[in-house]
């Protein structure tokens, strides 16, 4: 059986950023991702010195707010990613600031908290934060919108 996470988003391994959801609202998700060694973005960032990438943990936080929309926002009732055709739910539409403060590392414990801030008809404007040890580490700011399947698939 399919988790809540891949019912809900299109994303798989390797490219799946979230391993749990913590909480959620209409306007706010927690999630966590504990990145172990094994993630095919740290293979070679860096070498002997491990870092996730900023882009991964932009993702992560994508990530989140996609799930956020699918599981309060969406356009069609009860959206399973595997099921429902017609719709791409939570594509990136702009980044507007980023932040990075600390590296994480594999084994970091990687608390993502998102807030929905604004929502126009299929647009939704979230702020996010990864903390790990009660610290943030990265802060953003991004658009997602809700768009046709056919607009994906080009």
């Amino acid at each position: 059986m399919t988790n809540i996470i891949e019912q809900k988003l299109h994303h798989r391994s390797p490219y799946l950023m979230i391993d749990k959801i913590i909480d959620s609202s209409t306007d706010m998700i927690r999630t966590q991702k504990i990145p172990n060694l094994n993630e095919f973005y740290l293979q070679g960032h860096f070498p002997n010195s491990p870092v996730v990438p900023g882009a991964m943990m932009q993702e992560m936080t994508t990530q989140s707010a996609g799930l956020l929309i699918t599981l309060f926002h969406s356009p069609v009732e009860n959206y399973d990613s595997e099921k429902t055709k017609g719709y791409a739910l939570g594509v990136l539409r702009a980044v507007h600031f980023a932040k990075f403060k600390k590296f994480a590392r594999p084994g970091d414990i990687l608390n993502i908290t998102v807030e929905l801030i604004e929502k126009n008809n299929h647009s939704f404007r979230f702020k996010a934060k990864i903390e790990c040890e009660n610290e943030k580490i990265m802060s953003n700011e991004f658009t997602l919108i809700n768009i046709s399947e056919e607009q994906l698939q080009g």
